[in-house]
């Protein structure tokens, strides 16, 4: 609940704030990738030290946020998002001075703790300050774009502060943005009143699973180097699922869970978070070995892939932030993640068919288009769908289960597609195919995974969702 809700102005004014600070920790999640050459030359990394630039991060990122995103219920959410933004802004202060990768690693950790903190809670606040149907779905189309457009646009960024200036500035620009954007906050943002501790101070369960999350995203991670099949990946993996239901036992015995499992009976949560793993292993996987594929084979240079990808990031804007609304409550969430979906697919068809010599306005465009608008379409309706049944005071352990599951499938997606990938060229090159063949045959290989992938996320909208509408008072609710 809030305490004297703002008035009408100063909640869009309070929803700029808060998506500037998504904006700015979903940027960098991709930023770095364009920078990490420049990285390993000027700080000296071994290639697998080279890794643990994103790793780092995603393992802190990943395993803290379902955490973080019940810290908000129980304290409040506007104070979890002060602390993670601070966390973050500082964090980023430390990785642009590292003279070491030591001290580079250790600051990408807890800038992942930081972006988990800030980001697990957003969502959940957009929920909250919002019960109006038609303005909700106007907020949640604006939220959607800075969470599917932000990579697109850290890519573009990347690439112009690397060449520009040096690989220090994609972390020293998070800086002003944070201070403003906490600044902001304070006077904008409203306080909410946490449950408090006591209705879920499980420090057992917290412990298993920020532990059983980040094991797993490390399993993941690492599982391109060690196979999927290997005693390192399985080993592990196999200690993340026994963590995993060491927490699921401890929730159904706990006085007060951390993670109340009745939020699982809805149809509507379980399902958009099962479809947003699937959908998101498959986005996240193309977009990166697309990015590979316009530099390895077609030789762009880091600006140019950026703004390859800015047609994703126009769509996603003009369907998300435009139309979304409109077409939601006229259409209904469900029907139209459904085509958002339909869209996706087709697109990632389209990108299995690039060639060798392929031409951005003949093979790549074709591609992006109908991508973005997929994105711009699904990203609205899902969020809507992953929050249904979500009462106030567990908004933030929802929002945080959102950007959980969209963590894992993104560290799932890239491992599955970048091992089958690089497995598959090398049987090629070792055949004696050439290379920009191999590579680009390798790549084909992944881009119908994705397909695949996005096609398992079509079919369980189709199958497990149910349409919803969204209370007055209370958020999404769903329509038997």
């Amino acid at each position: 609940m809030t305490s004297g809700g703002p008035k009408t102005d100063s909640r869009w004014l309070a929803l700029i704030v808060l998506c500037a600070g998504m904006l700015m920790i979903v940027l960098d999640q991709t930023i770095v990738n364009v920078a990490l050459p420049a990285i390993e030359e000027d700080l000296k990394f071994g290639q697998a030290g080279l890794a643990w630039v994103v790793n780092a991060y995603l393992i802190a990122y990943g395993g803290l946020l379902l955490l973080a995103g019940r810290l908000g219920d129980l304290i409040g959410h506007k104070k979890v998002f002060l602390i993670g933004l601070g966390v973050f802004t500082v964090a980023s202060l430390l990785c642009g001075l590292s003279l070491s990768a030591e001290m580079l690693i250790v600051s990408r950790f807890v800038q992942g703790a930081g972006g988990a903190l800030a980001t697990s809670v957003t969502l959940g606040m957009v929920v909250t300050m919002f019960p109006e149907p038609d303005e909700q779905r106007r907020a949640i189309g604006v939220f959607s774009f800075v969470a599917a457009a932000g990579a697109s646009l850290g890519l573009l960024l990347g690439g112009v502060l690397t060449d520009a200036m040096s690989w220090h500035w994609i972390f020293f620009v998070n800086i002003p943005i944070g201070i403003v954007a906490a600044v902001a906050a304070v006077r904008l943002v409203p306080d909410s009143v946490g449950l408090g501790l006591r209705e879920g101070a499980d420090v057992l369960g917290a412990l298993l699973i920020v532990a059983a999350v980040m094991l797993g995203v490390y399993t993941i991670v690492k599982a391109e180097h060690y196979g999927f099949g290997s005693a390192h990946t399985l080993g592990l993996g196999a200690v993340a699922v026994a963590l995993l239901a060491g927490f699921v036992l401890r929730q159904r015995t706990a006085a007060k869970p951390l993670l109340p499992l009745r939020v699982f009976k809805s149809r509507n949560v379980t399902g958009a978070n099962l479809v947003q793993i699937s959908m998101v292993a498959g986005m996240f996987g193309l977009f990166f070995l697309g990015t590979l594929y316009m530099q390895l084979v077609l030789q762009y240079t880091p600006l140019q892939i950026g703004l390859a990808f800015m047609p994703v990031a126009a769509a996603i804007a003009v369907f998300s932030v435009s139309l979304s609304a409109r077409l939601n409550t006229r259409f209904g969430e469900r029907n139209m993640l459904i085509v958002g979906l339909l869209f996706m697919l087709v697109g990632m068809v389209v990108f299995t068919q690039v060639p060798v010599d392929g031409s951005y306005l003949a093979h790549i465009l074709p591609a992006v288009a109908p991508l973005g608008i997929g994105l711009g379409l699904s990203f609205p309706a899902l969020m809507t769908l992953a929050m249904s049944g979500a009462s106030h005071d567990e908004a933030g352990l929802a929002s945080g289960l959102v950007n959980t599951t969209a963590q894992v499938g993104g560290a799932l997606g890239l491992a599955v597609l970048a091992t089958t990938s690089t497995t598959y060229t090398s049987s090629l090159l070792a055949s004696g195919v050439g290379r920009l063949e191999a590579l680009t045959s390798g790549f084909h290989l992944a881009f119908w995974i994705s397909a695949v992938l996005v096609a398992v996320a079509l079919g369980l909208a189709v199958f497990v969702l149910r349409q919803v509408t969204v209370s007055r008072d209370a958020g999404p609710v769903l329509v038997h």
